[in-house]
């Protein structure tokens, strides 16, 4: 299996003339023909800049997604698109920015493959390498609240079961068509690291120590037997509008690293909320890291010196022959995008290439 030196986390920010369509297509002023040939345009152009800058492994940005999980509650039914549990993101000034989140309120049932339609259109459009991002069971599971979904799932666990199988299903799909690589997106797994976030799951009846166990055991099930199939996890402190969620160093969650099927892990090192590298010594012989050291939060452009400096201390840690480069996160986990531009978001990702290229050759 080749390593990808330089990867991107998954959603790319939003052109505007696709926010405006967007807008206009809910609004219904907008056929699903015209909508269409304005996301294929924005996905064009992302792939575009993703070949651009020389990155080795792609993806659509995200552009037919209104956030990173709009696939799921886009493509299947049975969520309130915003009446969920509400997550307050912050950034370092403290300044808050409130999130609502889906919940589920009826049973589950798939309309369509939530990603198909994405990962054939770059495989049939893209030279590099394409994979997809697709939204883990343990992050959808904060979608149950046991108040608003009793009436369709008395339990949490009923309700995973049911979401787990859906899952299992797309990732099969994918493979069928083709897709090598496969991304799962798992922020929450970053919640169990965090005090607060702990205690708020407490509140709702989560345990959140039994909830990294079933959240590995779902991930291993989802992830199932493909041989030859690349499967990465990302793992982010939330990444919304360039505020994050949570803080804390990866040594609490160092068991997902050694329990879990994944041959990759995308993890965030941006900044000082990330913790040191010394977790990374816990991860298996056999597996990659890629390190997210390139803030997509923050338009000022790291220093090359600095990453090399920065991966050469993790090599203290992990083989440096195990270890790859990308942005800490997606540039627009939600449709409006994190407070940088494309000319910046565009220098970020030459930089991870240029970086990459003098330190792997």
């Amino acid at each position: 299996m080749s390593i990808f030196r330089t990867d991107v986390v998954g959603s790319l920010l939003r052109p505007e003339y696709l926010k405006e369509a967007r807008t206009k297509y809910e609004a219904g002023e907008l056929s699903d023909a015209a909508f269409k040939q304005i996301e294929d345009r924005a996905v064009n152009d992302a792939i575009a800049l993703q070949e651009r800058a020389g990155i080795d492994v792609i993806t659509d940005g995200e552009m037919r997604r209104y956030a990173f999980y709009g696939h799921l509650i886009d493509a299947v039914e049975g969520y309130d698109k915003y009446g969920g549990w509400a997550i307050p993101f912050r950034d370092e000034k403290g300044e808050e920015l409130v999130l609502q989140r889906p919940v589920v309120v009826s049973k589950l049932q798939r309309k369509r493959h939530m990603c198909a339609e994405e990962f054939t259109y770059v495989r049939a459009i893209a030279k590099a390498p394409a994979k997809v991002t697709l939204v883990s069971a343990q992050q959808a599971a904060a979608y149950y609240d046991a108040e608003k979904s009793k009436g369709a799932y008395a339990t949490v666990d009923a309700y995973l079961s049911d979401l787990v199988d859906i899952l299992r299903g797309e990732i099969e799909e994918l493979v069928r068509l083709g897709c090598s690589y496969i991304q799962i997106d798992s922020p929450q797994y970053t919640a169990l690291l965090d005090p607060d976030l702990r205690e708020g799951y407490r509140k709702r009846g989560n345990d959140p120590d039994r909830l990294l166990d079933l959240s590995i055991e779902m991930d291993n099930a989802i992830v199932g037997d493909h041989p030859g199939i690349t499967f990465g996890l990302h793992l982010c402190r939330g990444n919304n509008q360039s505020k994050f969620y949570a803080q804390g160093d990866y040594g609490p969650i160092t068991k997902v690293f050694q329990k879990t099927k994944f041959d990759r892990f995308l993890l965030e090192f941006d900044d000082a909320r990330s913790g040191g590298f010394e977790p990374l010594a816990e991860v298996p012989e056999d597996r990659v890291v890629v390190l997210g050291l390139i803030s997509s939060k923050k338009p000022e452009l790291e220093s090359k010196d600095e990453l090399k400096r920065r991966i050469a201390e993790a090599s203290q840690f992990i083989a440096n022959d195990r270890l790859a480069l990308s942005p800490q996160c997606g540039f627009a986990s939600t449709l409006e995008g994190n407070l940088v531009t494309p000319a910046d978001q565009e220098a970020k990702l030459r930089l991870v290439v240029e970086t990459a290229r003098e330190v792997w050759g």
